[in-house]
């Protein structure tokens, strides 16, 4: 098997494109040149936010496309009427094994959308679920699904554990992960009727290392390695995680330089400072992949700039050495067979 990594790169996608996701892709290329990066979307565009880099030519090409999907367009009309989008060619070269990888900061419903209909899901996995890397205070957890499936059966959370385990086990290293489902209190009995049908299951699962409920302040702490739910209330702890971070994050700046002495601590605690606050920004941790796709989908911030960008281009290497694809299936045939 090939070193080389080939990552398809929607150029159009997000708040901050082309720039900085050209920008993004130099510095991955730049960093390990085992990234082959296809840039698509419009070419004359890509090509002239290219232009300035001169020393990654080998390991970046531009495809044309002339389309773009917009966040407000509905995403199934989208990606069935416009075929000559960014999205739709990068996830194209997926799905004909032209790319190993595709990386957007566009329209999160396109891409989700796009990903099952282009490039399509491995056997017998009912829903690809959205996995996001979020920072704790003992490292990171896993939070499987944050916004894909917003309705879920309790058979879709069994397979989110098990493609979410695998992937935190062989990603960040760590042997038999603590699996959790997100619940308003730790007692068994506790719940909605997801949760209550979902919880005697993962007990059952002899695969995967279940330790029960979590509630959502828990989370922080690193109460579990894997954290599942149902897209909707992972898509709101996401998002209220990121709020949270954020607005500390700015009180926190407004502490430090509210006066003399403040300015004289924060530069006397600088380097320790900043190696605290750099395990909360969620850049760090790359891009959310789409799990029990044929093929490796990532979705980043739509905010997303240079280095978010390239170190979610550099995760996929990690993606491909490892065989989470192979494992994931092989995970789903083995207990399609135990099942039956």
């Amino acid at each position: 098997m090939s070193d080389i990594v080939t990552v398809a790169v929607d150029a159009m996608g997000g708040d901050n494109a082309p720039s900085e996701i050209v920008k993004g892709c130099v510095d991955a290329v730049r960093e390990d040149r085992r990234i082959y990066v296809k840039l698509v979307g419009k070419e004359a565009l890509v090509s002239k936010e290219l232009s300035s880099y001169k020393d990654v030519a080998d390991n970046i090409e531009v495809i044309n496309a002339d389309e773009v999907i917009s966040c407000d367009e509905a995403p199934v009309n989208a990606i069935r009427r416009k075929k000559n989008s960014s999205i739709s060619v990068a996830l194209n070269l997926v799905r004909n094994q032209e790319a190993d990888a595709f990386l957007s900061a566009g329209s999160t419903g396109a891409v989700l959308v796009g990903a099952q209909l282009i490039v399509g899901r491995l056997k017998g996995v009912e829903r690809p679920p959205l996995a996001s890397l979020i920072p704790t205070t003992t490292g990171v957890s896993l939070l499987c699904d944050c916004g894909a499936n917003v309705d879920a059966r309790s058979s879709h959370l069994i397979q989110f554990a098990r493609m979410g385990s695998i992937y935190f086990e062989n990603i960040m290293g760590v042997k038999s992960p603590r699996v959790a489902i997100v619940n308003i209190g730790t007692e068994e009995e506790k719940g909605n009727q997801l949760v209550k049908e979902t919880y005697p299951l993962l007990k059952n699962c002899k695969d995967i290392n279940f330790i029960g409920s979590i509630e959502s302040r828990e989370i922080p702490n690193g109460g579990a390695d894997v954290i599942i739910c149902e897209g909707f209330t992972g898509n709101v702890i996401l998002k209220m995680y990121e709020g949270v971070s954020k607005a500390m994050l700015g009180k926190l700046k407004e502490a430090f330089f509210a006066d003399f002495r403040s300015k004289l601590g924060a530069l006397l605690m600088k380097h320790s400072l900043k190696k605290t606050l750099k395990t909360l920004d969620t850049s760090e941790y790359g891009s959310a992949p789409m799990l029990g796709l044929n093929g490796l989908v990532l979705k980043t911030h739509g905010s997303a700039k240079a280095k978010e960008v390239k170190n979610s281009l550099l995760q996929c290497i990690t993606y491909k050495e490892q065989h989470i694809n192979d494992k994931i299936k092989e995970n789903i045939i083995a207990n399609d067979s135990w099942e039956e």
